[in-house]
């Protein structure tokens, strides 16, 4: 049996319903809330995040590069300036790194890469080379798991502070700053969402695409738990050294 086209609102409706499987209830970020991560899952989970955040301006200039409408250009484009900066202005990759700093990481070493381990870059991969591969819109609304950020946001602004008070103040920057941004990209998204999925085959399509994303999100502190919880990092059984690869250009 065929179903009905969902409204608008039960569309919208259906996609914040996808926040029971955002990455704030994995176990890795519950126990980063609840002070019980140690220095080094800490350092771990930032000096991996970070491959996330230098590849988001990349995803973005992919979505960009396949839309052909240019008022949509222009709004978009404010999301590669929000990370990567601008004259006067700091992005959010070099808040980013101020954040790694104040975890007491080394600046050289997180932008070297050599950190990020093979299954964060894996998802976050799949991630961009979907945004290359599909349609504008599909990959622009792959980024709505931007409904749930405020709140992963305010947990860390909240909790953090009184559970790592080692952790420098200046390193939570990023975080506020992203509050702001993070609500203001999911009006655009959500108004492109609801209004390029008209059907309910392409609105079921559409909840797939939000799942993959959320996989993705969930798939990195996969191997950051094995890593950094389990002790059971790369190659572990072999060597204790990171010898995985550091990035291969295609």
């Amino acid at each position: 049996m065929n179903l009905p086209t969902m409204s608008p609102a039960e569309f919208e409706q259906a996609l914040r319903a996808k926040g029971e499987y955002y990455h704030i209830h994995h176990p890795f970020h519950r126990a980063m809330y609840a002070g019980q991560a140690t220095r080094e899952q800490i350092q771990g989970w930032v000096a991996n995040r970070f491959y996330y955040q230098v590849c988001i301006p990349v995803k973005d200039a992919a979505i960009m590069a396949n839309c052909p409408d240019r008022d949509t250009r222009r709004e978009w484009i404010q999301r590669i300036i929000d990370h990567d900066g601008a004259p006067g202005e700091e992005g959010g990759i070099e808040a980013w790194l101020r954040l790694a700093e104040a975890v007491g990481l080394d600046r050289e070493q997180v932008l070297s890469q050599e950190l990020v381990l093979p299954g964060v870059r894996f998802a976050v991969d799949a991630y961009v080379n979907f945004a290359r591969r599909a349609s504008w819109q599909e990959a622009a609304s792959s980024s709505l798991t931007e409904l749930f950020a405020p709140t992963i946001h305010q947990s860390r602004l909240d909790s953090w502070p009184q559970h790592y008070p080692w952790i420098d103040a200046s390193g939570y920057d990023y975080f506020r700053k992203r509050l702001k941004e993070a609500r203001r990209d999911v009006e655009h998204g959500l108004r492109i969402t609801l209004e390029h999925y008209r059907t309910r085959e392409a609105q079921e399509r559409m909840l797939e695409i939000l799942q993959f994303k959320l996989d993705v999100l969930w798939s990195m502190l996969d191997a950051m738990s094995m890593a950094y919880e389990l002790d059971r990092p790369p190659y572990h059984t072999v060597t204790r050294e990171r010898i995985w690869h550091k990035g291969i250009s295609f």
